[in-house]
């Protein structure tokens, strides 16, 4: 229990789990994206943030206020005992019931399908544990692989942001994808 509230922990199959991130991940967590930092930040900020392990405790802890506030949180995507990513819920707006799901992996396990049933897992828990009635997962329009797992798992493409955000010397575009309860209940 963290904050009073169960820790969410959700096996996908013989291999692969998901985990609320908590401070005893820290250094594990930031091994990761120190070790993937250059390809984590072809898309990402982050990783530019995270220096030391404290910044990777700091953000552990941000994560599990905005959980314990049911704003929220991050997990840790486990394969085979190791974490290889993580994935999360960037915020949950009550009133809209809605939410946006962020993920990143670690170079060694990209291209193993993790992304795609994590994101597939949380996707389940939005609509039938937390009942909300839509997911986002907004993504850079030039990031084709992270692109690719809205577009395997059915949701909609809604719109482009132009000039989202300034990485690595420019200014890329953020598509929006959307998905509704029942088009996923329908699926």
């Amino acid at each position: 229990m963290i904050g009073g509230k169960e820790v969410y922990k959700a096996f996908i199959d013989t291999d692969i789990h998901l985990s609320i991130l908590e401070p005893r991940h820290a250094s594990e967590l930031y091994e990761v994206i120190d070790e993937n930092r250059s390809s984590i930040s072809e898309w990402l900020t982050f990783p530019e943030r995270t220096k030391e392990v404290k910044d990777s405790t700091t953000f552990i802890e941000k994560s599990l206020k905005r959980f314990a506030s049911n704003n929220g949180y991050w997990a840790g995507i486990w394969h085979k005992g190791r974490l290889a990513g993580s994935i999360g819920f960037l915020y949950i707006d009550w009133d809209a019931k809605k939410t946006e799901i962020g993920y990143w992996l670690g170079d060694n396990y990209l291209g193993k399908g993790l992304a795609t049933k994590s994101v597939e897992r949380l996707i389940e828990h939005s609509f039938y544990d937390l009942e909300l009635r839509k997911v986002e997962i907004n993504v850079a329009s030039k990031n084709l692989k992270s692109r690719a797992i809205p577009e395997r798992l059915g949701f909609t493409e809604e719109g482009t942001i132009r000039n989202y955000e300034y990485l690595n010397d420019e200014y890329h575009d953020r598509v929006v994808y959307g998905l509704l309860q029942e088009e996923w209940r329908t699926k």
